[in-house]
């Protein structure tokens, strides 16, 4: 069964999609949507069995993520859109450029990473996935979320951390089992950037330590237009840990494109 995505949207002009990390929801770009909706049209979807978006049938894969986007860019009427995606986003992302590269005018890539999954780390998903739907599990505070937010956030910042946790906690665990299945199965990437001649901007937080700054520099290299920036003082989820330079790095992305 396909699966229609829900989405939050703000402002007109440009569509510019942003694709939430895991296990959050499009709530992740609440500051995006205020910050950047007076000079683009900001789409973010829920992605599926995440916020509004029903799971479906289909067997895990980003495929089936990127193809998800795809009807609802058609349902939105929209040809051609400047994607973005952080962590899982940027997975789906990147799946969606294998599928639909005529669609992806410019591309914004956050705190992911293009290579695939070693073993072990599929292994650790498959752990986390079969945890997840045990009774009372508590795999996603306590393996999960400490990976997400930098020591800086963790530090200084606790209304951050607390939002955070809260999304973390309101994820459903089938969607949850499904996406890390997906994520295990993905495949390297770097060929698919190598392939992507229009502009790009890789983002990455300096204490990002799930898709660290090496990841990030080793897709800007790859992109041919690829444009590297580092975002002191935050981890994994640079959008909501330092939104204010996110929003601005993106914004400065978004006012060099061709008219």
């Amino acid at each position: 069964m396909d699966a229609e995505l829900a989405y939050r949207e703000a402002g007109s002009g440009l569509p510019v999609v942003l694709l939430h990390a895991f296990p959050l929801s499009s709530a992740m770009w609440l500051a995006q949507r205020e910050g950047l909706g007076d000079r683009c049209r900001v789409i973010t979807p829920d992605q599926r069995g995440f916020g509004g978006s029903e799971l479906g049938d289909d067997e895990p894969s980003l495929d089936a993520c990127a193809d998800d986007l795809a009807r609802l860019l058609d349902r939105l009427e929209l040809d051609r859109v400047v994607l973005g995606g952080l962590s899982m986003g940027g997975y789906v992302a990147m799946a969606f450029l294998r599928r639909h590269a005529a669609r992806v005018s410019a591309l914004l890539l956050a705190d992911t990473k293009a290579t695939a999954d070693p073993e072990a780390a599929r292994a650790n998903r498959e752990r986390i996935a079969q945890a997840v739907l045990e009774p009372e599990s508590t795999v996603l505070v306590d393996d999960v979320l400490p990976t997400l937010i930098g020591t800086t956030t963790v530090a200084s910042r606790p209304l951050v951390s607390g939002r955070v946790r809260a999304l973390v906690q309101a994820a459903p665990a089938a969607a949850v089992a499904w996406a890390q299945r997906a994520m295990a199965a993905r495949p390297d990437s770097l060929d698919t950037l190598r392939g992507f001649a229009g502009p790009a901007l890789v983002v990455v937080g300096e204490e990002d330590q799930l898709s660290p700054v090496d990841d990030a520099r080793a897709m800007a290299d790859a992109l041919p237009a690829g444009r590297l920036v580092v975002l002191p003082d935050a981890g994994h989820l640079t959008a909501v840990e330092t939104p204010e330079a996110f929003t601005a790095a993106v914004a400065d992305f978004l006012a060099g494109l061709p008219a």
